[in-house]
C-alpha cells in the first residue's frame, strides 16, 4: 500500500513539474451564471481540461482555481451544456452557461453513481422530482404511471397502499414480483414510507446490463430514488393542497323493483307478488361509498454553503378513502446533511421517519355492496338494522351497513430508514465511499369484534380481540472504490465494491375473548382486560437472511464515440444451501455515438445519433428461505402410542424439492437514440428480450398425498418477456413568454412460458374467479403466465327444444351454450381453452407541459391495451345476490330476448364455470393528471416577503374511457391470479387546490 502511495505521489509530482516547464501557473477567479436568467449557479464543476485539477462554484456562483496561463477550463453542470473556455493568461473570467437541450449531455443516476446519458449503454429512464410532485399522489411510484416506456403500474386505490409495478413484464412468479427500490443507497421492497415531495429524481434500470450491478435482487428491475439535497442560499418552502375524491365509472345496480323481477325469474315463482311497487329501494353502493376529503402539507428548510448542504422537511397527509370509514393519516420527516470536513473527507447522512395510522374496512365490503339486495333497507324505522332474512327470498347477502359499523380494525406503522456515509478522496481521480444504512420498522394491527346482534345472521355472542405486531430490523453496509480519469480522448471509470446485508423480521399475534369495550374507546383495548376464565393464545414467527456480495464495473469511452461497459457481481445468500448459495451475474454493454464521427460533421439531419447493445445476467432471492428444508409438524391429530399410552405425535406434512436454485434472468437489449432540429425533437427505441431461468413456481399436488399444503414449491419453469419500447419528446421555447414540451411513449410486451418441469401438464390457479372451487387460470408451455382458461360461450339456449337437441341435456332455456371444441360430442373440461390474457401487451402515455408568462399547464394521458379482466363479480353468486342494471336490461327472460346474456340463473347450473362471458377487455384510456398553475410576479411576491408563490388547481383521473362492466379495469394480483376482479377498490377522481410558497 505504501508503494502505491509513493508511486501515486511521484506521478502527481511529475505532472506538476511537467506543467511548470511549459507554462506558468496563475490564479483565475470568476463567476458562473445562467445565460438566460443571470442567476448564479451553485456547485458548477470548473475543471482544467486534460488534468484532474478543478473546483466548484460557491453559493454566489464564484470560483477560484490555479491553472497554467495557457490552460483550458471545462465548465459542466447538470442540465446545462458543457462549455470550454481558453484562459489565455486572464485572471478574471465570467462564464454564462446555456441550458442543455441535448439529451446525451444530461446526467442520469445509475447503480452506485451517475453517468452522462451519452455514456450509458443500457436502458435507463429518468424522471425528475418536479414531475413526480406535480401529481397529488401519496406514493411516488404512482406518479410514474404513463411516464416511462415499458413500465406498468397498477394502483389499488385504497389509502396508504403500495402500487404494483412491473418493468418489462413479469420477472418472477413466486414471491415478491416488485422491483428492488434503492433509496439513497439503502435497499427496500417498497417506498410507501417516502414523501413524494422529498424525491429529487427517480431512475429506472430496465435491462439486465444496467441491473446486474444489483444482481441478487435485480430480476424484476431496479428503481433508484435520490432524495433532495440543499442547494444555494437558505430557503423555506411550503407546499400544500386540499381537495376531494369522487368515485368515477360507478356501475349502476338494479333497483328494488328490477331486483324483485329478477328474483322471481331466478326462482321461477312469484316470490315478490308486485315488484313494481317496491320502487328504487336501497342503493348499497351509494350508501357505502362517499366523496372523500384529502389534504397534504409539506415544509422544507434547505440551503448550502461552500462546505456543507442541508435539507430538513416535514410532511402531513390526511386521506379519506372513498369507502365510508376508511381513513389514513401519515406523518413524514426527511433529514439530509453533507459536510466537507476536510479537503479530502466528506461526511453525510440521510434519514426518513414515517408514522401512519389507518382505520380499516372489511376486505370484501365492495363485493357485499355490489351484491346486497336493494329490497332490504339499511335501517328500519325503529333504528334497527334491515335484516335480509325478513324477506322471503332465501340466502340474501348480509347487510353491508352492519358489516361496516361493527368492523373495528386499526393499523399503525412506524418506520425509520436512512444511512450515514463518508467519501474519501485519495486523489482527484480516486475516491472511496463507505455507507451504512437500514430500516427499523414496526407494523401493528388491532382487530376487535364486539358483542352485537345486528341481523339474524350478523351477530357475535363472545367478544374477541386480536393484536399483532410485525418488526423488521434490516441493515446494509457497502464500500466502493472508484477510479475516474480522463487520458486525452480516453475516459475510464473503474468501480469495485463490497456489500453485506441482513434482513430480520419477527411477528407476534395475541388473541383473547370476553374483552369488554368501554367508553374510554379503542386505546384501552388490551389482551389483559379479558375474563380470565377464557384462555388467551399467542403465536409468533420470524425470518432471518443474510447476504454477502462483491461487485465491480468498468466504463470506458474513447472520444465520446465508442463506449464499453462491463460489470460483475457475486452474491452469496443464506436462503440457499450447499454449492447453490452463491450466484454470479456478469453483464456487458457497448455503444457507438455516430453523430460524433468526423463523417457526420457536415450533415444537418441528426444532432445526436447513438446505437447501443447490452447483455447481462440477473438474479432473484425474493423467495422464502430454506425452501428445501423438510419440516416436521406436531399436532393433536397425530397420535403416537407408547406402551399403550397415547401421546401427541408428529409427522411430515409437506413436500419439498431436494434442492432449490437461484432464479436467474438473462437479458439482451438493443437501442437507438436520436435527436433532430437543434435537439428539439428526440427519439429513443429499444428491442429487448428477458428470459427467466429456473423460475420458482408453486405447483398443485393431490391432497391424497397427506400434506397440509396443496402445492410443492421449487424451480419449475423458464419463461421470457420480449418486446419493443418507443419514446419521443419535443421541446421548444417559442419566445421569452411561451415554451412547451410534449413527450410520449409506447411499448409492446409479449410473455411466454418456454418450459416447465411438469412438461405438457399445465399449472392451474385462479380459484377465486368462480364458485365451486373452479380454477380459471392456466400456465402452460407456449402461452403467457396465468392466462384465463375456460369454456367458450356460443350463445344462450332459447327453448326446451333447443336444449333437447344439444350436447347439454341438463341445461335450461337461458343457460349458456358452450362450444364442443374437441368434437367428442361431450361438453366437459376437455373443451376448455384460452379465453383471455391478464398480461397487458400495449402500454402508452402522453405527457405535455405549457408555460405562458406566469401561467403553466400540464396534461398527462395514459392507457393500456391488449389485456383482459375476469369479472368474477358476475359469477360469484350463492343465492339471491343483486345484479347490475346492464344485466337487467340485456338478460335472457324468454325466447328471443337475448343471445348474449344468460338468465337470472347466471350463478347456477353450469353457468358459473369459468367461461368467455366473464372475460372482458381490460383496455382503458384516461386523463391521468391535469394541472393549471399561476405564479405571482416576483415584484408582488417580494412585497409579501416571499421569494415566490404559485397557486394551482389539479385533477387526477378526471376522464376514464373503458368498456369493462366493473368499477375499474386496473386489476392487479399475484402473477398466476392476476386480473381477477372480486370486489376491487373503486376508481376515483381527485380534485385539488394547492399552493407552493418559497421564503
Amino acid at each position: 500500500m505504501k508503494r502505491i502511495y509513493k508511486i501515486s505521489g511521484l506521478l502527481l509530482l511529475f505532472t506538476f513539474f511537467s506543467t511548470a516547464v511549459f507554462a506558468q501557473n496563475i490564479t483565475v477567479k470568476g463567476k458562473v451564471s445562467d445565460a438566460k436568467t443571470g442567476e448564479a449557479l451553485i456547485g458548477v464543476t470548473v475543471g482544467v481540461q486534460g488534468t484532474s485539477n478543478g473546483t466548484q462554484t460557491d453559493v454566489n456562483g464564484n470560483f477560484t482555481v490555479s491553472v497554467a496561463s495557457n490552460a483550458t477550463l471545462q465548465v459542466s453542470y447538470i442540465g446545462y451544456t458543457t462549455q470550454t473556455v481558453a484562459v489565455d493568461g486572464r485572471t478574471s473570467i465570467d462564464i454564462k452557461l446555456a441550458t442543455s437541450a441535448n439529451e446525451l449531455a444530461q446526467v442520469v443516476v445509475v447503480g452506485y453513481g451517475t453517468q452522462r446519458k451519452l455514456d450509458v449503454t443500457g436502458s435507463v429512464a429518468s424522471v425528475k422530482g418536479e414531475d413526480i410532485s406535480r401529481q397529488p399522489s401519496t406514493n411516488a411510484v404512482s406518479s410514474l404511471q404513463g411516464k416511462v416506456a415499458g413500465v406498468q403500474i397498477t394502483n389499488s386505490g385504497s389509502p396508504g397502499s403500495s402500487p404494483e409495478i412491473r418493468i418489462r413484464g413479469l420477472g418472477t412468479v413466486y414471491g415478491n414480483a416488485n422491483p428492488l427500490y434503492v433509496v439513497d443507497g439503502v435497499w427496500f421492497d417498497d417506498i410507501s414510507f417516502l414523501n413524494p415531495n422529498d424525491v429529487e429524481n427517480i431512475s429506472i434500470l430496465k435491462d439486465a446490463s444496467a441491473e446486474s450491478i444489483y444482481g441478487v435482487r435485480a430480476a424484476n428491475g431496479v428503481v433508484l430514488v435520490t432524495t433532495k439535497k440543499g442547494k444555494g442560499a437558505p430557503s423555506i418552502s411550503y407546499n400544500a393542497y386540499a381537495g376531494w375524491q369522487k368515485v368515477t365509472n360507478q356501475p349502476k345496480l338494479a333497483n328494488a323493483s328490477e331486483y324483485a323481477t329478477l328474483v322471481n325469474e331466478l326462482n321461477r315463482t312469484n316470490t315478490f307478488s308486485d315488484p313494481a311497487s317496491l320502487g328504487e329501494g336501497t342503493n348499497w353502493l351509494n350508501l357505502v361509498l362517499r366523496d372523500a376529503f384529502t389534504m397534504k402539507h409539506d415544509i422544507t428548510v434547505s440551503g448550502s454553503t461552500e462546505k456543507s448542504s442541508y435539507s430538513f422537511s416535514g410532511g402531513y397527509l390526511k386521506q379519506q378513502g372513498v369507502v365510508s370509514g376508511n381513513d389514513y393519516d401519515r406523518v413524514t420527516a426527511h433529514l439530509q446533511q453533507d459536510v466537507q470536513a476536510t479537503n479530502f473527507l466528506k461526511l453525510g447522512y440521510n434519514a426518513v421517519l414515517q408514522g401512519s395510522k389507518s382505520r380499516d374496512i372489511p376486505g370484501d365490503i365492495i363485493y357485499k355492496a355490489f351484491t346486497a339486495a336493494p329490497v332490504v333497507p339499511a335501517f328500519y324505522s325503529n333504528g334497527s338494522y334491515g335484516d335480509p332474512n325478513d324477506y322471503p327470498v332465501g340466502n340474501i347477502p348480509s347487510n353491508p351497513q352492519a358489516s361496516l359499523d361493527f368492523f373495528n380494525q386499526r393499523s399503525n406503522n412506524y418506520r425509520f430508514t436512512g444511512n450515514v456515509y463518508a467519501d474519501v478522496n485519495f486523489t482527484k481521480f480516486l475516491k472511496f465511499r463507505t455507507s451504512f444504512g437500514g430500516e427499523f420498522g414496526q407494523a401493528e394491527v388491532r382487530s376487535y369484534n364486539p358483542v352485537y346482534q345486528a341481523t339474524t345472521t350478523q351477530f357475535n355472542k363472545i367478544s374477541d380481540l386480536s393484536i399483532s405486531r410485525a418488526d423488521v430490523r434490516n441493515w446494509i453496509w457497502e464500500n466502493t472504490l472508484t477510479f475516474d480519469r480522463t487520458f486525452g480522448q480516453h475516459h475510464l471509470t473503474v468501480l469495485a465494491g463490497q456489500s453485506a446485508q441482513r434482513y430480520k423480521s419477527y411477528s407476534i399475534t395475541g388473541t383473547a375473548q370476553n374483552v369488554p369495550y368501554t367508553s374510554d374507546g379503542d386505546l384501552y383495548l388490551t389482551l389483559g382486560s379479558n375474563d380470565v376464565t377464557n384462555p388467551r393464545s399467542v403465536t409468533d414467527g420470524g425470518a432471518l437472511s443474510t447476504f454477502q456480495s462483491f461487485f465491480g464495473r468498468v466504463n470506458y469511452s474513447f472520444a465520446d464515440k465508442y463506449l464499453l461497459n462491463a460489470s460483475f457481481r457475486a452474491d452469496g445468500s443464506s436462503k440457499f444451501i450447499g454449492n447453490q448459495r452463491w450466484g454470479y451475474f456478469p453483464s456487458v454493454g457497448a455503444g457507438w455515438v455516430i453523430s460524433n464521427e468526423e463523417f457526420m460533421k457536415d450533415q444537418h439531419i441528426f444532432d445526436n445519433l447513438k446505437i447501443r447493445g447490452s447483455w447481462g445476467k440477473i438474479g432473484n432471492a425474493s423467495v422464502p428461505a430454506n425452501l428445501s428444508t423438510q419440516t416436521v409438524t406436531q399436532s393433536a391429530n397425530f397420535i403416537a402410542v407408547y406402551n399403550g399410552t397415547s401421546a401427541t405425535g408428529a409427522n411430515i406434512t409437506t413436500i419439498v424439492p431436494p434442492i432449490t436454485y437461484w432464479e436467474r434472468g438473462v437479458g439482451t437489449d438493443f437501442g437507438v437514440e436520436m435527436a433532430f432540429l437543434n435537439n428539439k425533437l428526440s427519439f429513443e427505441a429499444d428491442y429487448y428480450k428477458k428470459k427467466t431461468e429456473q423460475a420458482i413456481f408453486a405447483i398443485p399436488i393431490l391432497g391424497s398425498l397427506g400434506t397440509t399444503g396443496n402445492t410443492v414449491i421449487g424451480n419449475q419453469a423458464t419463461f421470457d418477456n420480449h418486446g419493443f419500447e418507443f419514446s419521443a419528446s419535443w421541446r421548444d421555447n417559442i419566445n421569452k413568454d411561451f415554451s412547451y414540451s410534449v413527450s410520449g411513449n409506447f411499448s409492446i410486451n409479449n410473455n411466454k412460458v418456454l418450459s416447465t418441469q411438469t412438461g405438457a401438464n399445465p399449472i392451474y390457479a385462479g380459484g377465486a374467479a368462480a364458485t365451486g372451487g373452479q380454477l380459471s387460470t392456466r400456465t402452460i408451455v407456449g402461452q403467457p403466465i396465468g392466462e384465463f382458461y375456460g369454456l367458450v360461450v356460443d350463445g344462450v339456449f332459447q327453448t326446451p327444444e333447443e336444449v333437447a337437441s344439444s350436447l347439454q341435456k341438463n341445461a335450461k332455456p337461458g343457460d349458456f351454450k358452450y362450444k364442443d371444441l374437441n368434437g367428442d360430442k361431450v361438453i366437459d373440461a376437455k373443451d376448455r381453452t384460452v379465453i383471455g390474457n391478464p398480461n397487458p401487451k400495449y402500454l402508452y402515455g402522453l405527457n405535455t407541459s405549457f408555460k405562458y408568462r406566469q401561467f403553466d399547464l400540464a396534461v398527462d394521458l395514459q392507457g393500456v391495451a391488449g389485456v383482459d379482466v375476469y369479472n368474477a363479480n358476475l359469477g360469484l353468486r350463492y343465492g339471491a345476490e343483486n345484479f347490475t342494471k346492464d344485466f337487467y336490461n340485456n338478460r335472457w327472460h324468454g325466447a328471443g330476448t337475448s343471445t348474449t346474456y344468460p338468465s337470472a340463473n347466471i350463478g347456477g347450473g353450469e353457468n358459473y364455470k369459468p367461461n368467455s362471458f366473464f372475460v372482458e377487455s381490460g383496455a382503458y384510456f384516461r386523463i391521468r393528471n391535469v394541472q393549471l398553475g399561476y405564479t405571482l410576479p416576483a415584484s408582488i411576491a417580494s412585497k409579501l416577503y416571499m421569494k415566490g408563490i404559485r397557486v394551482y388547481a389539479s385533477g387526477q383521473n378526471v376522464y376514464n374511457s373503458f368498456k369493462y362492466r366493473g368499477f375499474n379495469p386496473e386489476i392487479g394480483g399475484s402473477p398466476t391470479n392476476a386480473g381477477i376482479d372480486n370486489g376491487a377498490y373503486p376508481l376515483y377522481a381527485t380534485y385539488n387546490f394547492g399552493v407552493n410558497v418559497t421564503f
